[in-house]
């Protein structure tokens, strides 16, 4: 009964980030870069929170956009955070950020329409673009120091162009558009007519002086969907809780799909992500600061050629040099060393590869003497 299930399934590929983390258990790696997930426990004041949720039998159906509660402590937060203007009925809780993700795109595309993707960029996005029988269209920013132009979106734009999908910071450079690339694409979307799906899960995981990402753009609304997630600012991955952000009537649309996809996010889930957007991420910022200057400069001394990454979790170091490619590079780490990190061929990106180092110090420090040796072993 296989060939009589529809086609556009066929297209799917599985995930080749948790496939190569497989690959990298199978072969018995000691140490792993791999995944975006942080180290830290989630807030007691969270678990609590849900806890006595459950105590309380909150576990019946809520609202299947999120319970008001939450709903409302969403739009306070967006406006305190990112100086953003949105009403309760303009917010969806979901399933974690990838639920939005994939909601917002199988409501917007048909069969034949365009999206442009800065890469590198997350995987997910190919694999639900295709299979809405739409087309993707990667836009190459490793040779603009992953920032955005006016000029490169001219040049891979079409007449079939519905929507570019915005991550940042990125996963997997850690790099955030400057303000030039954000006022560029702003000037773009409105010339065209496009819509913008801003991928915000890393938003408030920014080293430095805080910058407002595209969603500012309030003159142009009707055209952003934000997608956002509580799973990497408080450490919160397996608790599968997100939220969408949208003008009225475009919300109205997503929640459809997503109504009947999901019905409706746990209900006690939601109690515990009330209090999590009162949790100051300052905590674990700075942490993941000490990892990265100390990855950043183990890199940068071993010989990679690297960027300093101005957000999330990860480092992006390039491996061209070495005259291989990231997946050859990411497997023979894994043989030789037991080492993993993620090959930048996942990303669009052949010539990288990615290091999370939201792990323990001395995971990190074990990994970097490792990789030292790897590449004086191989490449010296």
């Amino acid at each position: 009964m296989l060939d009589k299930m529809g086609k556009p399934i066929f297209t799917l590929k599985e995930s080749s980030i948790r496939k190569f983390n497989a690959f990298a258990r199978d072969n018995e790696s000691k140490y792993f870069l791999t995944i975006g997930e942080p180290d830290f426990d989630t807030p007691e004041a969270v678990k609590n929170a849900t806890i006595e949720a459950i105590k309380n039998n909150e576990t019946h159906y809520g609202h299947s956009s999120g319970l008001l509660e939450l709903r409302e402590k969403i739009v306070e937060f967006e406006k305190k955070v990112n100086n953003v203007d949105y009403t309760t009925d303009e917010v969806i809780v979901t399933n974690g950020s990838t639920e939005g993700l994939t909601v917002s795109l199988l409501c917007m595309l048909e069969k034949g329409d365009e999206v442009i993707v800065p890469t590198p960029a997350y995987p997910q996005y190919v694999e639900i673009i295709k299979f809405a029988e739409a087309k993707y269209i990667p836009l190459d920013t490793t040779g603009n120091g992953f920032d955005i132009t006016k000029e490169m979106l001219e040049k891979v734009k079409s007449d079939k162009t519905k929507c570019i999908i915005l991550t940042s910071p990125n996963n997997p450079s850690g790099h955030i558009l400057s303000d030039k690339s954000l006022e560029d694409i702003h000037q773009f979307v409105i010339e065209n007519d496009i819509f913008v799906i801003c991928d915000d899960c890393y938003n408030q995981l920014i080293y430095g002086e805080r910058r407002l990402g595209f969603s500012k753009f309030q003159d142009i609304k009707e055209k952003i969907i934000v997608c956002q997630s509580f799973s990497k600012p408080y450490a919160m991955t397996g608790w599968r809780i997100g939220y969408l952000l949208a003008e009225n009537k475009i919300i109205q649309e997503l929640f459809k799909l997503h109504q009947y996809t999901v019905v409706a996010q746990n209900t006690f889930v939601q109690k515990g992500a009330i209090v999590a957007l009162d949790v100051d991420v300052n905590i674990y910022l700075e942490s993941y600061r000490k990892r990265r200057d100390y990855t950043y400069k183990r890199l940068k001394e071993i010989g990679f050629e690297v960027e300093l990454s101005e957000g999330a979790f990860y480092l992006f170091p390039s491996v061209k040099k070495f005259g291989v490619n990231s997946l050859e590079f990411c497997e023979q780490l894994v043989l030789k060393k037991k080492v993993a990190m993620i090959p930048g061929r996942f990303f669009e990106a052949d010539d990288y590869v990615r290091i999370s180092y939201c792990v323990a110090e001395e995971v990190l420090e074990n990994s970097l003497n490792l990789i030292e040796e790897f590449v004086k072993e191989n490449f010296n």
